[in-house]
């Protein structure tokens, strides 16, 4: 038995006589401390996912099970990092490290508490920042800080929903590599959610993909048998990488290029066929009454003033 597993869900929503399918027959199975990459375009059901992992929302039928044990809601054994930070902005980064580790851990001592906050916040090398807001760091800092207040709950499995889609390359290469040192020396389940491949492939044991939406699923996994630790600046010119990657952005294209061509032969909609009104023909009411009076005074009027 895997150690977190996905068993046959579905997902949907809206009113039931107009419901959207977000997922559909989703299986997956994730070894302890397996590196899963799951990647996806847009709007396919990505977050979606993740959140019936964090046990945020229920599947309409199957399972979400870590250890054997069903998931119904949300608990510190499973660690979620957003794409937003999500880190309340009235509070420094300590504060908001301590805040979720308070939640976890709540016979810590003072000292406990401090002690345990500075180890994670040093994990990802934001300890002069300590006493921040999160308005007063960059991007990357407040993801750094998302990701040590995740990491303090000490999860067993370590839920990344595209937490560095809106960092730029130098950055994302950065948090990239302490994910992967933190996964090396703490030996996490991780999944992650994205859609780079390059990430993917650098970051992952094993790749998976969804489908298009609505009604998407998990498809056959690529394992990545690259040995670690990978080193991005050589990995470009290794033959298995550049396959790996070709092989999984060929899969994603073909997908993206089937939804276009079943989008294509559903659009066509047979418009009713009318004509605009032809106003030229209509009889002018004839004005009668004050307004015929009205009518005649400034008509007598502009004829004076022209005269």
């Amino acid at each position: 038995m895997s150690y977190l597993e996905i068993d046959n869900a579905s997902i949907g929503f809206g009113p039931y006589d107009n419901r959207t399918e977000v997922l559909t027959d989703v299986n997956l199975s994730v070894e302890e401390n397996e590196f899963v990459a799951i990647v996806g375009f847009s709007g396919a059901g990505k977050s979606t996912l993740i959140s019936l992992l964090a046990g945020l929302i229920q599947p309409d039928k199957g399972e979400i099970r870590i250890g054997g044990k069903i998931i119904t809601e949300p608990s510190p054994r499973l660690g979620i990092m957003f794409q937003n930070y999500s880190l309340l902005p009235w509070l420094t980064v300590f504060e908001n490290v301590a805040l979720a580790v308070k939640q976890v851990f709540p016979k810590y001592s003072k000292e406990e508490l401090k002690e345990h906050v500075e180890k994670y916040v040093g994990m990802v090398n934001l300890l002069p920042a300590l006493g921040k807001k999160p308005s007063e760091l960059s991007g990357g800092m407040r993801q750094r800080a998302s990701l040590a207040r995740t990491l303090s709950m000490k999860p067993e499995v370590l839920l990344l929903d595209e937490p560095l889609s809106a960092l730029d390359a130098l950055t994302r290469a950065v948090i990239q590599d302490e994910i992967i040192n933190i996964w090396e020396s703490d030996k996490r389940t991780i999944v992650m959610i994205t859609n780079d491949v390059d990430e993917a492939v650098l970051m992952a044991d094993r790749i998976v993909p969804l489908t298009m939406g609505p009604a998407a699923t998990l498809d056959d996994a690529f394992p990545v048998d690259l040995p670690r630790p990978r080193n991005r600046t050589t990995l470009n010119t290794n033959p298995a990488f550049r396959r790996l990657r070709n092989d999984i952005s060929k899969y994603m294209v073909n997908l993206n290029d089937e939804a276009k061509a079943l989008q294509a032969s559903q659009a066509v909609v047979e418009l009713p066929s009318i004509m605009p009104i032809d106003f030229s023909v209509l009889p002018l009411k004839p004005a009668r009454g004050r307004r015929r009076a009205v009518i005649a005074k400034v008509v007598d009027r502009e004829t004076t003033f022209f005269k």
